[in-house]
């Protein structure tokens, strides 16, 4: 559904995605200590290993050659000799959580996330999971699954994976025009897409993923179209159709290119709008922020039943309580605290031979923090939420003020307690959550370089 010009002109402004609360700017200014983190971990470990299992992310972060459009926290080399001393780093961090949980933990979601993880050797891929899971059992209804470069995932990386139990593989598009691709330094014709998806689709992968980018350098309706004509041919059972977050002051990779030359505000809505009709006409259907599937697709399947779950690594179908981050600029989330490694592979790397943590930044949530973000999650996940528990607010006068004026704007409908996001809501869904973020985040001029605009 298309935005009148006024509301994207009115809403149209720097906000967090909330994929945390507090997002990773507000958080504590002093680090949580080892032993802090550690007994958190224990904590949340011993709730809930045996009901939900864990999830565990990896991040990979080297790249061959810089994606000028990337906010990802990469590692530029040709040496593929970094592999396997890198994996020896994740690996002793591994053991430090294996020595806390105290007993085997089971495995529910794991995430190979980067960079690019294809960089690394199907055989120090398999190597990697293989001593990752030796001392771990895997649960019954686990979901492993990685994102791929459609130019070098072979058909033996897609294999190894699959005999160590991935079945979701997650391909990065973007856009397939060659002047888009020219600029943002991602050329990837369309016949290595194709290619790495039926192999995918041969080695036996239950879901295949695309990720799309509106709002890049020189897109317009028409690149839109062709790229989803294009990818639909080969029937990927979720898509994920971004929007570009411009931020050169965090990436000076986007220089390359200016404001200029990319589609804002009303352009900017309308490639999503033509994007996200072109998909719904094709059978896609928009299972929450940015994301749609297809109806047989686990995704799809676990929004209609209500278990959506969403964190660092997006929406999944598994909702555990502690998610592991291993390598640089991982984030960890133990429920009740947060917790970021160092960026620099460097620093990473001297602090976990040293035997310690490598810690950037944490947070300690307080049961303030953990109402809102539960209220965040229920929005972005179910597009519904009870705020019951918000109206004891102290400021709840101030947070109910603003989701009226949401109301008169046609974003949401407040009921008795609850508040249910409307069609077009859901695509000013991150201005919706920042309603309840009165503590942490208020449009001002100071933190406008820090998010990226809402559209």
């Amino acid at each position: 559904m298309n935005i009148a010009p006024a509301l994207i002109k009115k809403y149209n402004i720097p906000v967090p995605r909330y994929t945390s609360y507090p997002t990773v700017p507000f958080w504590d200014p002093v680090k949580p200590s080892s032993k802090q983190w550690f007994d958190i971990v224990k904590h949340t470990f011993d709730q809930t290993n045996e009901e939900q299992g864990i999830s565990v992310y990896i991040h990979l972060p080297f790249c061959e050659s810089l994606c000028t459009y990337c906010g990802c926290n990469t590692r530029i080399t040709k040496n593929h000799k970094v592999e396997e001393d890198y994996i020896e780093v994740l690996l002793t961090e591994w053991k430090q959580y294996l020595s806390v949980f105290g007993t085997r933990p089971i495995i529910r979601e794991l995430h190979l996330g980067g960079g690019t993880p294809t960089f690394f050797s199907p055989e120090n891929l398999k190597s990697l999971i293989e001593q990752l899971l030796q001392e771990c059992e895997i649960h019954p209804s686990h979901e492993f699954g990685f994102e791929g470069h459609p130019n070098n995932t072979t058909k033996e990386h897609l294999q190894v994976l699959y005999d160590v139990g991935f079945r979701r593989v997650s391909y990065g598009i973007q856009d397939l025009d060659l002047k888009v691709q020219q600029t943002i330094n991602r050329i990837q014709p369309f016949e290595h897409v194709q290619r790495a998806t039926l192999d995918a689709r041969e080695v036996g992968y239950e879901s295949v993923n695309f990720d799309l980018i509106y709002g890049l350098p020189y897109q317009n309706n028409t690149t839109i179209a062709d790229t989803i004509q294009q990818i639909t041919k080969l029937s990927p059972d979720r898509i994920a159709y971004y929007s570009y977050a411009h931020v050169p002051w965090v990436k000076p990779g986007q220089r390359s290119y200016s404001s200029k030359d990319l589609p804002a505000n009303e352009e900017k809505q309308q490639l999503y709008a033509l994007g996200k009709s072109l998909l719904t006409n094709l059978g896609y259907v928009d299972v929450g922020m940015d994301h749609f599937a297809l109806k047989t697709d686990e995704l799809y399947k676990a929004m209609r039943q209500g278990t959506l779950h969403r964190n660092f690594m997006g929406y999944t179908v598994s909702n555990t309580s502690l998610l592991i981050g291993l390598g640089t600029s991982a984030i960890s989330d133990a429920k009740y605290a947060y917790l970021q490694n160092q960026k620099k592979v460097e620093d990473y790397k001297s602090d976990i031979a040293t035997g310690n943590l490598s810690i950037l930044k944490g947070h300690l949530l307080t049961e303030e923090d953990l109402m809102i973000r539960g209220i965040i999650k229920e929005l972005t996940c179910k597009g519904v939420v009870d705020f019951t528990d918000a109206m004891q607010h102290p400021q709840w006068s101030q947070i109910k003020d603003r989701l009226q004026k949401m109301e008169a704007d046609g974003l949401l409908t407040m009921l008795k307690s609850q508040v249910r996001v409307s069609s077009i809501g859901k695509n000013l869904i991150r201005n919706i959550a920042n309603t309840f973020d009165l503590k942490y985040h208020q449009p001002s001029a100071e933190n406008k370089n820090t998010f990226s605009q809402a559209i």
